[in-house]
């Protein structure tokens, strides 16, 4: 537990639900997230309001944002959340004999394909813990900047100047996804031209520059390609392919982790490969970061 001003003793989950919630800004994302029930996240953010006796969230049917008041609570949370979780993390490593956990998130659904990597650092340095978890569209490279995770295995390029680019893991061409009756499934593969001719999905709050390499803005003939409804995630994605209403861009071992009988996967022959890689912020890199990253330069890149 923890001391909260007025608000008498808070359960730490109580805290980690409402510094989740006013990032995310979506009740169902962050009980995605925290693995938790929708209602469980809106009764812990209605039992901090009542115990301060105001609004942390305005909320509607159709937003939800962080008042002035959760702002100042937010700010002041954010530290001293990262301290008690750093320091009960500290103390369950010493208990099992590890000094440090890196946190990997990663983008790909590859992992099995990933594995030689996990299990060669496991190997090396088996006084660190390694910890993976599957990383959210939305704002991705804030869980570098705000210390939530150390490494980030997401497609190339980054061009951001606080953060370093590590070694590649492997790069792979393009499919695109459509719904199992799309007209496009009459044919064995596709053009990025042919893209053009639908709405493609949209992710919010991701640097344009870096979307533009996973879905072009435009054909190699100029085109528009337009995007529609923003997803948070790949289950979303496919909510709205199979409903007709896009078609969306994939590396291909999408093809292999996630075979639908509703979904047809179609090679897109013009477009490149799209590499993945290591990714951390530069400020915060170690000694666990740099093993990691030697592990992948000394195995190389997955085969093609």
């Amino acid at each position: 537990m923890a001391q909260m001003g007025g608000m008498g003793l808070v359960e730490l989950r109580d805290i980690e639900i409402f510094l989740t919630l006013a990032e995310e800004l979506h009740f169902g994302r962050t009980s995605e997230r925290l693995h938790v029930s929708v209602a469980r996240v809106s009764q812990a953010i209605k039992k901090q309001e009542r115990a301060i006796g105001a609004e942390l969230f305005a909320r509607n049917s159709h937003s939800v944002r962080l008042t002035r008041l959760g702002e100042q609570l937010r700010d002041d949370l954010r530290h001293l959340h990262q301290g008690l979780t750093h320091s009960l993390e500290r103390a369950r490593l010493a208990a099992r004999g590890k000094t440090g956990t890196l946190r990997v998130s990663l983008f790909p659904a590859n992992i099995q394909e990933l594995r030689r990597y996990f299990e060669t650092f496991r190997a090396r340095h088996p006084q660190w813990e390694l910890r993976l978890r599957v990383s959210a569209y939305p704002d991705p490279f804030a869980q570098l900047r705000n210390g939530e995770v150390d490494i980030l295995v997401t497609w190339l390029p980054i061009e951001e100047p606080d953060l370093t680019v590590g070694p590649l893991l492997f790069a792979e061409p393009r499919v695109l996804a459509v719904a199992g009756d799309h007209a496009l499934t009459r044919w064995s593969s596709v053009s990025l031209e042919a893209v053009s001719d639908f709405q493609h999905i949209a992710v919010k709050s991701m640097p344009s520059y870096w979307f533009d390499h996973y879905v072009p803005e435009l054909t190699p003939k100029g085109r528009l390609i337009e995007r529609t409804a923003d997803v948070a995630n790949v289950e979303e994605i496919f909510m709205h392919t199979v409903l007709g209403e896009a078609v969306a861009l994939f590396p291909v071992h999408v093809t292999r982790y996630y075979a639908r009988p509703d979904i047809a996967y179609l090679p897109v022959k013009d477009m490149d490969v799209l590499p993945y890689g290591l990714v951390w912020l530069s400020a915060a890199e170690n000694d666990m970061m740099r093993a990691f990253a030697r592990v992948v330069r000394d195995l190389g890149p997955l085969p093609d």
